[in-house]
């Protein structure tokens, strides 16, 4: 195990009691029968460790040009480690065993009809990545100090299907991250000590 997979670990591990603080939890809009999704939170092996994230392209019929995890419903027989490896694979070419997989992140509803479960995993640097342009528009890392520093997060409230609700919102060099990946991200910062992952 690698010095910043052994120290993941350890912090999540200690923090597994914790509950979905941050999280986004639509169960009081979300329809009744849900379907399962994973995505994998991709931290690079890194002095400043970065995260994965991608930007939808414009054409999706739903979260067309939203940053997000690479992720996806789960297939019949997989659980959330499973769909998403497979996921990241078939989005960015990211080897699954290429993966150090730390756990899984509470999961929670949202109002688009999932149950979504975050896979946080450890991967190599400069990962010779391949977007499939038919979900992938873009890709990039954002350090994983800035995207989980609550400092850099700015609380939103906007309209969905007719609900007034709180969101969270970041912004890094360009890039809004906002919604359900900015609330994975807040609820990962009160597991998480970031000072305490990089190195010197």
């Amino acid at each position: 195990m690698t010095p910043l997979a052994r120290r993941l670990q350890d912090q999540f591990s200690a923090s597994q009691s914790f509950g979905p603080e941050g999280l986004r939890d639509d169960s009081a809009f979300a329809p009744p029968d849900l379907r399962d999704a994973a995505v994998l939170m991709a931290i690079t092996e890194r002095a400043r460790p970065g995260v994965l994230l991608t930007e939808r392209p414009q054409t999706m019929s739903s979260h067309a040009g939203q940053v997000a995890f690479p992720g996806g419903k789960l297939e019949a027989g997989e659980d959330a480690i499973t769909a998403a490896l497979r996921e990241a694979e078939e989005e960015l070419a990211v080897p699954q065993s290429a993966v150090r997989v730390i756990g899984e992140i509470s999961a929670f509803n949202t109002g688009s009809g999932f149950r979504l479960t975050p896979v946080l995993g450890v991967i190599p640097p400069d990962l010779p990545l391949r977007p499939d342009p038919r979900e992938v528009d873009d890709w990039f890392e954002a350090p994983l100090d800035f995207v989980l520093d609550q400092r850099n997060h700015i609380a939103k409230e906007g309209m969905f299907r007719g609900h007034q609700r709180p969101y969270y919102e970041m912004h890094w060099e360009g890039h809004r991250i906002w919604g359900i990946t900015a609330g994975i991200l807040r609820n990962l910062s009160h597991r998480l000590a970031w000072e305490e992952l990089r190195d010197g």
